[in-house]
């Protein structure tokens, strides 16, 4: 009888590490995503400051490609606005994620845990 459970705690152990590497994983990748979207935050951050202090009537260029397009004032503080709302909606989007990974795999090893307290207990 002792086989059957061995090879059960050890699938469960397997998918358990299966599980950890991939969370892992994915957890690094939204860090990076996240380090990622705060440069872009800080950014448009310093360039909306810099912009700030120009004369209203100044010439601005928005590079799109290889080629600059002329834009108001305005219209490159409403771009820059914009960057920064979305930057910080979707860094709040990737923390919530790696929480969830986080605590999946915190469930999955109390799981595993409750298993092996079972399987002494018997």
């Amino acid at each position: 009888m002792a086989a059957p459970i061995d090879l059960e705690l050890k699938k469960a152990f397997a998918e358990l590490q299966t599980r950890m590497i991939d969370t892992q994983q994915k957890a690094k990748l939204a860090d990076l995503q996240i380090d990622q979207l705060t440069r872009m935050k800080k950014h448009a951050n310093l360039t909306h400051a810099e912009i700030k202090t120009l004369p209203e009537h100044t010439r601005m260029y928005e590079g799109v490609g290889r080629m600059f397009i002329l834009q108001s004032k305005e219209d490159i503080n409403k771009q820059l606005t914009e960057k920064q709302k979305t930057a910080d909606d979707k860094i709040k989007e990737f923390e919530q994620k790696k929480t969830y990974l986080e605590r999946s795999v915190k469930d999955a090893e109390d799981n595993i845990r409750e298993m092996l307290m079972s399987r002494r207990a018997q």
